[in-house]
Parts: C-alpha cells; structure tokens; sequence
C-alpha cells in the first residue's frame, strides 16, 4: 500500500474515485451527444450556455462574495485564537444547504412553467416559497441547537476540570 502510494502519490481510492468519474463523464457524453449540449433554435437555452454562465458565475461573483464573508466570520478581533468559539462551520454548512435549496426550489418560487406544473399535478405551485423559508429556518435553528449543546459540553467539561482548554 505504501508503495503504491509512493508511486501514484495518493491511495488506491484515489485512483479508483477519478476512473469512475471519468468513465461516468464519457458514459453521459456518449449518451447525450455534443450535439445537445448546443441548441441552434434557442442559443440562451443551450447546456453549454448554462454550463459557462454557471461557471463565470461562479468564479466571479459566488466566490468572492463567500470568501469575503468566510474571511469576515472568521476574523479574531486581536483575541486569543482558543478564547473564542468558531461559529464558521455553525453558519456556513447551514447556508450552503440554503443555496443549494434556492437552487432546487427556484423555479417554483418564481413560478416557472406553472400552467405545466398545474397541469401535470393539479396544485399550484404557491407553498415553495413558504417551504423554502421554512426549510432555511430548520437549518439554522438546528445549526444554532448544535452550537449551543457544544458551548454547554464545554462550560461543563471546565466546570469538571479546571486545567481542560476550551
């Protein structure tokens, strides 16, 4: 194993992680043909449009704004790094699960295709927003229990031991 790893530079999970990946790239390629991924009737519909809008989207825009915000969040205001609790995880994990939310429930927040949707279902797509709101809330009042358990865990762990580090 270690000399595997000395060879390849990683584990053998590694190697067997990107093949498969890369078997499943050429396995979707080959199915769906690049000629789909352009739509000459409609360019601003076509996957690869999407696929670089989203990228420069992305790169442009979506990361500077989160890393400025995780830059922000972890800030130490001149203290001691162990005489503060990180609430980074506490905030981030919880609104990335927003984003990607916004991004599944989009279309029905802003009511895209909604004679379709009444159609095939008969309900109208009114309650998404209403559950997304209710979904954002669940995750930080579940971030928010999670950090207060581990503020309580601690105070009590150095109530019992009074050498312990927070």
């Amino acid at each position: 194993m270690t000399r595997f790893a000395r060879i390849y530079g990683s584990s053998p999970w590694h190697l067997l992680t990107l093949t498969a990946g890369f078997a499943a790239l050429v396995a979707a390629v080959a199915t769906m043909k690049p000629a789909a991924l352009w739509n000459p009737a409609s360019w601003w519909q076509s996957i690869a449009v999407w696929f670089v809008a989203a990228i420069v989207a992305h790169d442009l825009v979506a990361f500077p704004v989160y890393a400025l915000a995780d830059r922000i969040l972890h800030r130490n205001n001149g203290q001691h790094p162990r005489a503060q609790h990180s609430v980074g995880n506490y905030v981030r994990l919880p609104a990335i699960a927003t984003a990607l939310t916004f991004l599944i429930f989009l279309p029905g927040i802003i009511r895209q295709g909604g004679l379709a949707y009444k159609a095939a279902t008969g309900q109208t797509q009114d309650p998404y927003l209403a559950r997304w709101l209710w979904l954002t809330a669940g995750f930080f009042v579940t971030a928010a229990v999670a950090y207060s358990m581990k503020l309580l865990r601690d105070r009590y762990t150095a109530a019992k031991d009074p050498t312990a580090e927070l």
